[in-house]
């Protein structure tokens, strides 16, 4: 699934982006807001994200995340103890909606052992090729990562960093995955995926949430996304 943009990375040093985990909060797409902070663009154009705890806090997306047909997947994939982590709304507005580079969702939600992170991608619209629907390398799930974003060390001038680095990726071996309102598309957390510019006058939302096989399974504490006393990553199954 499309985790962050590449302006959503930079924003990563933010205390805001960093103490988002638990909590409702939006952020913006590039280039929408001028430098004494007013928007360039209709308010309601400029967004390009709320996350991340859309699952705890909102009633809709809550019901959405935990919804029996929800559970009954999650028990059919042999999920014995999946917790929801993190949710977020895409709006990838038209004409701007910002390009997500390739990427595998396990470098901002690293576990070991690896494997235990899956993607649920609920479009809200329809996703196409003009509008910017997903696009992925097949088999790339099992080649591992190269790449984390991890908590920066304290004192530092930055919330995030990366340590490693991602391969050159062929864009001729990614394939568009285009999907009509109302599909799901489940995202391996190690596959590498993308989604290009939208460029087009159609917006392509989506609801996204990821969950953990938490059964033998350790949360990174160098993860930037941490549970909390105030939200525990909540059972898929309640």
């Amino acid at each position: 699934m499309a985790f962050v943009s590449q302006h959503q990375i930079q924003k990563g040093s933010s205390d805001y982006f960093l103490t988002s985990g638990d909590k409702i909060r939006f952020f913006f797409e590039k280039g929408v807001l001028d430098e004494r902070g007013n928007f360039l663009i209709p308010k309601e154009k400029s967004v390009s994200k709320i996350g991340h705890a859309l699952h705890a806090y909102d009633p809709v997306f809550k019901q959405v995340t935990h919804s029996s047909k929800v559970q009954e997947l999650g028990r059919k994939l042999g999920l014995e103890r999946p917790v929801v982590v993190q949710s977020m709304y895409i709006f990838k507005q038209p004409g701007i909606g910002g390009e997500v580079t390739p990427h595998q969702d396990a470098t901002f939600l690293y576990t070991e052992p690896l494997g235990r992170i899956l993607g649920f991608w609920i479009a809200l619209e329809d996703a196409t090729q003009e509008n910017g629907c997903l696009w992925f390398i097949p088999g790339s799930h099992t080649r591992g990562i190269t790449r984390r974003m991890v908590r920066a060390a304290s004192g530092s001038s930055t919330c995030v960093e990366f340590v490693g680095s991602d391969p050159a990726y062929d864009d001729n071996q990614f394939i568009p995955l285009p999907i009509s309102k109302g599909g799901l598309i489940l995202i391996h957390g190690e596959v590498v995926h993308k989604s290009e510019l939208n460029s087009s006058e159609s917006s392509r939302h989506a609801f996204t949430f990821h969950v953990m096989e938490a059964k033998d399974t350790s949360w990174s504490k160098e993860n930037w996304l941490q549970p909390t006393p105030e939200l525990p990553f909540p059972s898929l199954y309640t």
